[in-house]
């Protein structure tokens, strides 16, 4: 080490200087997330590289320099690559170089399969290196937030979050934002920027970020919605966040923490397809607000050619997608793709075979077929990161079904979740369950109490209640209809 650096104060006597390469199977540097933490298990960073919470990323390599000592390193770069750990000592008498090769385990794109998060708060100007670092195809930012607007011409998809006492809403495929800077907490309603949006924007996808938000029902009755967050940020690479923050809080008694959001979240989502509403889930990490990384829960999209981004959210409209947060878990039923509809005569019933294919980090003991809202088959796993399944089912009449698996971690709900497959049975189209449809009922008439304490100006009061009585009215209507229970 020079003198002069060490007088001139430009390198701290002590410091050790520690670099990581990492390469692929030919020998490339790969970009990759590190998380490098000390003997007190401080998250190191990384000058000039994009870090987070407790990680940095990397084009593959990086040299940094660090007080001597031990260090322990997690490498990653999505769920499709091997996790690599290890533990590193440094010293100030020479520099360390730490050589890692890191393999792919499975290549989705070549089974058709590309990756979102749609739900990032990231800077715009650390987006390609991001992406490249976690093996991701989609990841629109978001630039626009209630009060804050940070939207600019960029190559990059951007998008907006309405977050607000009915919960949140995320509002894609926009060429530009609408101005939601002047709303307080309640006013105005949330369906008010929704209609805006579609009026100035007839291709806005609005996401509901997650299934549990107070709006949810209202969001649902209006018609105007196009995903829901059932891979969502409440879920934690670490950790589960352990409430529903300001939504509808679930019986922690019947469903404790820390898994016990994870389960919520489910629950909710199966009763909507009970309804009849079929309703694509999506993912989103919320990486730059909450502690994941970019892309840690993803939805994947299946489609017949190259990507491209109008292609993507055709493919997640028709559900032709699953989500995840760790287990890659493709499904096809009698051939078709989740999302797909099968069309039955009246009387006949619809055998169904499942092939499944699953690589995982994570150990699953099983997956699980549900079959409107309930449970209908367990698929016993083998243990091995790749695994190739099958299973039957029957359908007597109209419904949905989806797969599902859920490993074993007792500190967070890590899973993956195919979207649904639809089943029509003769003239009885939708499957409608009264209990269900009865749940969402409640959950309104519970709303409407919240908004009358909350706001006691009578006029705004009145055009807030507008969409909530609209929505009372649909459920309902809905229990009216129902075919089942």
């Amino acid at each position: 080490m020079p003198a002069w650096l060490l007088v001139m104060g430009l390198i701290d006597a002590d410091a050790a200087r520690l670099t990581f390469q990492i390469q692929d199977d030919e020998n490339r540097l790969l970009p990759c997330r590190i998380h490098l933490f000390d003997q007190d298990e401080k998250p190191q960073k990384a000058d000039d590289l994009p870090f987070w919470h407790d990680h940095f990323v990397c084009p593959g390599t990086v040299e940094l320099e660090l007080p001597a000592g031990r260090y322990r390193y997690e490498i990653e770069r999505g769920p499709e690559y091997e996790r690599l750990k290890g533990e590193v000592a440094v010293s100030d008498e020479l520099p360390k170089l730490v050589r890692l090769f890191l393999k792919r385990i499975v290549n989705l794109r070549s089974e058709g399969w590309y990756s979102g998060d749609l739900h990032i708060h990231r800077p715009l100007s650390q987006v390609d290196l991001l992406m490249k670092a976690e093996d991701l195809d989609f990841a629109p930012i978001i630039t626009w937030w209630n009060r804050r607007n940070h939207w600019e011409p960029s190559k990059h998809p951007q998008a907006g979050e309405d977050e607000r006492e009915g919960g949140a809403l995320l509002f894609h495929r926009m060429s530009r934002p609408i101005d939601i800077t002047k709303s307080t907490r309640e006013v105005p309603s949330p369906m008010v920027y929704v209609e805006q949006a579609r009026k100035q924007h007839p291709g806005v996808w609005a996401d509901i970020e997650k299934p549990f938000w107070w709006d949810v029902p209202v969001w649902l009755a209006s018609g105007r919605m196009q995903s829901i967050g059932v891979a969502n940020n409440h879920m934690w690479r670490s950790r589960m966040l352990p409430t529903e923050a300001w939504g509808r809080a679930r019986d922690t008694r019947r469903l404790p923490p820390p898994l016990g959001n994870g389960f919520w979240t489910q629950e909710i989502y199966y009763h909507i397809l009970n309804t009849g509403i079929r309703i694509p889930p999506s993912a989103g990490s919320a990486s730059g607000v909450l502690g994941n990384p970019l892309g840690y829960n993803r939805v994947y999209v299946h489609l017949d050619s190259a990507f491209n981004e109008s292609a993507w959210w055709g493919g997640l409209a028709r559900g032709n997608c699953f989500v995840t947060n760790g287990p890659l878990l493709r499904v096809r039923a009698n051939g078709r793709l989740p999302g797909f509809v099968f069309t039955v005569e009246a009387g006949k019933p619809l055998g169904l075979e499942l092939d499944v294919q699953l690589t995982t980090h994570d150990r699953l003991a099983n997956l699980e077929v549900i079959q409107n809202g309930i449970v209908a088959r367990t698929i016993p796993c083998n243990g091995d990161r790749d695994q190739t399944l099958s299973s039957t089912l029957t359908f007597n009449e109209s419904g949905w079904f989806l797969v599902r698996g859920i490993a074993e971690n007792e500190k967070t709900f890590r899973f993956a979740s195919t979207a649904p497959f639809y089943v029509e049975l003769g003239q009885a189209k939708l499957w409608i369950s009264k209990a269900s449809s009865r749940f969402f009922l409640n959950w309104v008439n519970e709303r409407i109490d919240r908004v009358k304490a909350n706001v006691t100006d009578q006029s705004q009061q009145a055009e807030l209640l507008r969409h909530h009585e609209r929505a009372r009215k649909f459920w309902q209507e809905r229990i009216r209809k129902a075919n089942a229970d």
